[in-house]
């Protein structure tokens, strides 16, 4: 018979989670005005950041033997600012130019914002998924799968949903690969120890076992944004505590805010 544990004997329990520290596997913001370090001080904890992964980008000679010619597209998937980055890297550097008529489907509204560096964003026909999930992007997608001609920049190890998407509902696309990931030497941070783990991309996931294949999660809480980066953690064998996107919390912040509140009164 299953044991029954009564309510306040769950939120007793929930309370006594430690979260001191947490890890966030991306890059420190540049600025200190990043929500994140609210979120420190107003929790009283420690928030530190060590990149897992590094995004180096692939040569105009890599890019030519895949054999994409840009100017037969008529659209363009962009799911990240690297992407975007290395896209008009490529173009420099093989001096492309890029048709003005040039669909854009970023997956989130701050990618497609960031498209300012490279083009005049009023003049441009862009478009982004309202709620920043893929399933949102691939419903605009959608939309317009049956008159324009995509490319999808990716990493050279992707494995992509979006692909699948494309392959499904038989939208005529071309897969470019742009960039490579690379893991970073984690060795340092991790011997730290921390209460909570922070994941943004499965390639960070798959570098934590690649320097620490017998990891074992123990009482550390791990996070995850984005669904892919979800299903690497639960893949992997670890148990999932905080996922965002969610309904009631869009960013890794507000998420991490939430669960904060359930186990840690703020600092006064």
């Amino acid at each position: 018979m299953a044991k029954v544990v009564s309510s306040k004997k769950k939120i007793a329990e929930k309370k006594e989670i430690k979260v001191n520290s947490i890890l966030i596997t991306q890059p420190r913001p540049e600025t200190d005005k990043s929500p994140y370090f609210e979120l420190a001080k107003k929790f009283d904890i420690t928030v530190d950041f060590h990149a897992f992964i590094r995004v180096e980008g692939l040569s105009g000679k890599e890019f030519r033997k895949q054999r994409v010619d840009i100017t037969e597209y008529t659209a363009i998937v962009f799911t990240s600012r690297s992407a975007v980055d290395h896209f008009f890297r490529i173009c420099e550097e093989l001096k492309v130019k890029v048709s003005q008529e040039m669909k854009y489907f970023c997956i989130t509204e701050a990618v497609a914002l960031y498209l300012q560096k490279f083009i005049l964003y009023r003049k441009r026909k862009v478009f982004f998924s309202a709620d920043g999930t893929t399933a949102g992007l691939l419903e605009i997608i959608g939309k317009h799968k049956n008159n324009e001609k995509f490319i999808l920049p990716l990493s050279d190890s992707a494995k992509n949903d979006i692909a699948q998407f494309m392959i499904k509902h038989n939208v005529k696309y071309t897969e470019a690969a742009l960039y490579r990931t690379v893991s970073n030497d984690i060795t340092t941070v991790m011997s730290t120890g921390y209460d909570m783990i922070v994941f943004f991309s499965p390639y960070s996931v798959q570098t934590l076992f690649e320097h620490y294949p017998q990891f074992t999660q123990n009482g550390t809480l791990i996070g995850a944004f984005g669904p892919t980066t979800s299903k690497a953690v639960e893949d992997s064998g670890l148990r999932l505590d905080i996922k965002a996107p969610a309904p009631n919390s869009p960013s890794m912040v507000a998420a991490l805010e939430l669960f904060l509140v359930s186990v840690k009164q703020p600092s006064k």
